[in-house]
């Protein structure tokens, strides 16, 4: 597509001796674009706080979700409380049994 130097931003930057000298953006990084949808309310939030901070609210949604996945990452699971049991007497019915699921659902038996 072109030159090789096409993905490269060369801009003249004038010399303190007043020659146009050139310089090569090597640090080059792409970028995706991508639509989100955002709640009002949270885009309100988020264009107040780039505003608030001089950065942008790509920059801001960037760093956000690298905190999530950061800190989601090094997160245990919570652990859980143990199920409540119970004595319930033994058991009233062999449930493989089915002729005798039915007589006690049925209150045949």
């Amino acid at each position: 597509m072109g030159s090789s130097r096409s993905s490269a931003e060369v801009s003249g930057i004038p010399s303190p001796d007043g020659r146009l000298t050139y310089s090569h953006l090597v640090d080059m990084v792409f970028h995706m674009k991508t639509t989100l949808n955002i709640d009002d309310t949270v885009m309100g939030r988020l264009r107040r706080e780039a505003a608030r901070q001089g950065k942008t609210m790509s920059e801001l949604v960037e760093a956000a979700l690298r905190l999530l996945f950061q800190s989601g990452s090094r997160k245990s699971k919570p652990r859980l409380r143990p199920l409540p049991t119970f004595r319930s007497g033994g058991h009233l019915i062999d449930i493989a049994d089915r002729d005798a699921l039915y007589e006690v659902m049925e209150g045949r038996r």
